[in-house]
């Protein structure tokens, strides 16, 4: 064989491939034979240009995190990976589409814009300056590089600028805000009669027959539905942290480790607050400037703080712990080291320049008056440790085990039994979708096996397993007579009102006055808006959606409910005002200019995106 392969290597063929070797290596470099081979794996192809696997999985992974935190509950189970990688996949097409769009029309940003852009963001800064560390911490908690985050930008932001431009470039004419406008504020003017349910009660009666007949023809209503009693043993940190032991020893040794924390520190403050207005810059510049040249805090907050009555004293606010102010001030204040100045600091009583003017720290409290506190700390912080481990060993013993007593007893917990779990849940901890689809799954319903470890909450893990199983059955008539009554009751009721309100429209379009029926029955109501109170909303709503009436004439509508029926005679619809000069008329007209440059922008990128090649493998 050697032999073969050496002869065959003083072939002709042999050296054209290494000759064409030879070339492409000099023309092109080793990746133009290396790359051929170790090319990175692509989803899809759009106008040329590859969306690589790597970017597609990352996204697919951040996309799934996203969803999860939207839970109330975050079940990985309960997520469509199907529907996700589908989503994903167009959006990095779009996105593509887009970003070929903007390169196409010369749109970049360099490295240096870039770097601006970064170190402008407020999420990567500390006290107001740009820090690295933050930067780089933010982005791989994106599940993001660093360059990968720049790429994206660089991205989005040319993308934004053409979304900006058509969007701002909408228009909206002064004629239709004005119309809307009017439409908005129209008033109406109409009448109503209320018919009670009790003035139809003679009309309604139930028959046996009737409830039988009804029964027989909805007997998928009436059932019970399947079920299952089911033994569980739920793990919680409480639950563990109510079980350990602490020892005085421990309790002593954590309290003097404690002691910093437990002193209380009190800072006292002076501050000199200016309202947050159009001025609010240069005028704590001034504040600011003559403070450097050596003016008195205290003079300075007796002439500008608007906080009159710490301006008396100088802006001295006394002392206080944490917890006392706003946020950003305690912030602020905190950071401090004695006589030193805040920067401007915001809030939402205006702007302050914060002075420290002194700490004091108060005596630890005795371990008697600490005892109960700080012995329920402990225990939690050891539970904690344990927590992991007792739920990996529950685990593994609910696993292997054929029941739950073995593993309860092992680690000291309860089982818990709880009847009538459905498909569609129980009570607490049933309310959990992942849990009661284990429960229902055909292992643990015919199989006689426990559930997996379920976490439905945090810090709180249950595994279960069927006790008795009841498939779904039909319920005798007899335990839902009185409801099926109920529902036909209020079914003719409202049959009855509406034949009640449709007759007396009739009558009334065959010309008979409102006077003649019902006599002093009605309610007037007058220039009433959309949204005036006191009135029902469907009845409103009724009134509004009629048609304009003739001169002299009234239109006719009724709306019914299940007790009662109300017929609305619209008699007067009154134009709206539209003050072209005033505030609410133009933001509805910049309203509609967005809107409509909103929709532009969406055509536009429809027609990217179906004027693109698209290829998948």
């Amino acid at each position: 064989m050697l032999q073969d392969i050496r002869e065959n290597a003083q072939g002709t063929i042999a050296k054209i491939i290494i000759g064409l070797l030879i070339v492409s290596l000099s023309i092109w470099g080793m990746d133009a034979i290396i790359g051929g081979f170790s090319g990175e794996p692509e989803v899809a192809t759009v106008n040329g240009e590859d969306i690589t696997e790597r970017e597609f999985l990352r996204l697919v992974q951040l996309e799934s995190q996203r969803r999860l935190s939207q839970m109330e509950t975050p079940d990985p189970s309960l997520l469509n990976e199907d529907q996700i990688r589908k989503d994903v996949l167009e959006s990095l097409i779009q996105e593509s589409v887009l970003t070929q769009d903007a390169a196409n029309q010369g749109l970049a940003l360099s490295d240096a814009d870039i770097d601006a852009l970064i170190t402008q963001m407020p999420q990567f800064q500390v006290d107001g300056t740009f820090n690295r560390d933050r930067f780089v911490a933010t982005v791989r908690n994106m599940g993001m590089g660093v360059g990968e985050f720049r790429e994206a930008m660089r991205k989005q932001y040319v993308v934004n600028q053409i979304r900006a431009g058509i969007v701002q470039s909408g228009m909206s004419s002064q004629e239709n805000a004005a119309q809307l406008l009017q439409i908005q504020n129209q008033t109406r003017d109409f009448r109503v009669l209320t018919i009670p349910a009790s003035d139809v009660a003679d009309r309604v009666e139930i028959t046996d027959a009737e409830i039988e007949a009804f029964y027989d023809e909805n007997a998928g209503s009436f059932q019970q539905p399947e079920q299952i009693d089911a033994a569980y043993i739920s793990l919680s940190l409480g639950s563990l942290a109510d079980s350990t032991e602490v020892t005085d020893e421990e309790l002593q040794t954590y309290y003097e480790e404690r002691a910093d924390d437990l002193a209380r520190e009190e800072r006292r403050a002076s501050h000199i607050l200016i309202e947050d207005g159009a001025e609010a810059s240069e005028t704590m510049a001034t504040i600011q400037e003559r403070l450097a040249g050596g003016e008195s805090f205290a003079a300075l907050a007796e002439e500008y703080s608007i906080d009159t009555v710490s301006a008396q004293e100088g802006g001295d606010l006394g002392y206080a712990g944490r917890g006392v102010y706003d946020e950003a001030f305690e912030e602020a204040l905190f950071a401090l080291g004695e006589g030193e100045i805040s920067e401007p600091v915001k809030t939402s009583f205006g702007v302050h320049l914060i002075r420290l003017e002194d700490v004091r720290r108060s005596e630890v409290p005795p371990l008697a008056e600490l005892e109960e506190q700080l012995r329920s700390e402990l225990a939690r912080n050891k539970a904690e440790e344990r927590f992991a481990e007792v739920r990996s060993q529950l685990a593994d013993s609910a696993y292997a085990a054929d029941d739950l007593a073995g593993p309860a007893e092992e680690l000291g917990l309860e089982v818990r039994e709880i009847s009538g779990v459905t498909r569609d849940g129980g009570p607490a901890p049933f309310d959990h979708a992942g849990l009661v689809r284990q429960l229902f799954s055909d292992d643990v319903l015919n199989g006689g096996y426990n559930t997996e470890l379920i976490d439905v909450g945090d810090n709180l893990s249950v595994v279960a397993r069927v006790r008795e199983h009841r498939e779904a059955q039909q319920l005798p008539l007899a335990d839902v007579r009185d409801q099926i009554r109920d529902r036909l009751v209020a079914q003719e009721t409202r049959e009855a009102l509406a034949e009640r309100a449709d007759g007396i429209i009739a009558s009334l379009q065959q010309g008979e006055s409102l006077e003649d029926i019902e006599a002093g029955q009605w309610q007037s109501y007058e220039a009433q808006g959309r949204n005036a109170g006191g009135i029902a909303p469907a009845v409103m709503q009724t009134a509004f959606s009629l048609p304009r009436p003739d001169e002299g004439a009234a239109s006719y509508g009724s709306t019914v409910s299940a007790d009662q029926a109300v017929v609305v005679a619209l008699e007067a619809v009154n134009a709206g005002e539209a003050d072209r000069d005033g505030q609410e008329f133009e933001q509805l007209r910049q309203f509609l200019a967005s809107l409509e440059g909103q929709r532009e922008y969406t055509a536009y990128q429809q027609y990217l995106r179906d004027q693109a090649e698209v290829e998948r493998p």
